[in-house]
């Protein structure tokens, strides 16, 4: 399935950000950079499906449904590596069930960095994530849900495990979110929060009105 090919541009994983003074500049370079979008290397690994999405391995120790895995790097892992690349791109060409799970997640991180930027300490951004990770939220089919053209619905018993795979997705990836935003301090970093007005893929997976 294809929602689109073409990027705005993007800036590669690892911006030296101590070259930038303002926001505004480090966003006029990064949009100079034409590369194309960040697709998940599990698209190429058979997986178990939950509707048409990937139900992938995780390394976690929240409880649900996701198979264990001790691999150095996961679908969150991949998801937060590429996200402040990823997250520049108005379209983006879907290749494989990885990667609809990583477009869910890299929509869910949004919603967390705009939590996180209100946060007013590491250890209340730990609550906040576990807050939002099991509130109630629009599965594929829903009418809230945004993507509905390239996602199936669940059916069935498809319904209650997907919601419960995704939580527990949002749940790791929320825990890993809070340390790269914060990291030993009490403050989050200026270098994860200017990213929460921006929109992959031009959507939003909270309602606008509904956000924190």
């Amino acid at each position: 399935a294809v929602v689109s090919t073409q990027s705005s541009g993007s800036s590669g994983i690892n911006a030296e950000y101590g070259e930038f003074h303002t926001f505004q500049h480090y966003f006029k370079r990064i949009n100079l950079r034409k590369m194309p979008a960040y697709h998940s290397k599990f698209n190429d690994e058979s997986s178990l499906l939950v509707g048409n999405i990937a139900m992938l391995p995780l390394r976690t120790t929240v409880k649900g449904p996701a198979p264990r895995t001790d691999a150095e790097e996961d679908i969150i892992d991949e998801t937060l590596g590429f996200f402040r690349a990823n997250v520049f791109f108005k379209n983006y060409e879907i290749k494989g069930t990885a990667d609809r799970l990583l477009i869910y997640l890299t929509l869910y991180t949004t919603d967390c960095i705009i939590k996180l930027a209100k946060s007013p300490n590491k250890n209340q951004a730990l609550k906040d994530m576990y807050t939002l990770a099991i509130s109630r939220f629009s599965l594929p089919g829903d009418a809230g849900f945004p993507l509905n053209a390239v996602y199936s619905r669940p059916q069935g018993a498809e319904v209650e495990k997907m919601r419960q795979y995704l939580t527990q997705c949002r749940q790791e990836l929320g825990q890993r979110l809070v340390e790269k935003v914060f990291g030993d301090t009490d403050k989050p970093s200026k270098w994860w929060t200017c990213y929460a007005r921006r929109k992959f893929m031009d959507k939003t997976l909270t309602p606008l009105g509904q956000q924190f």
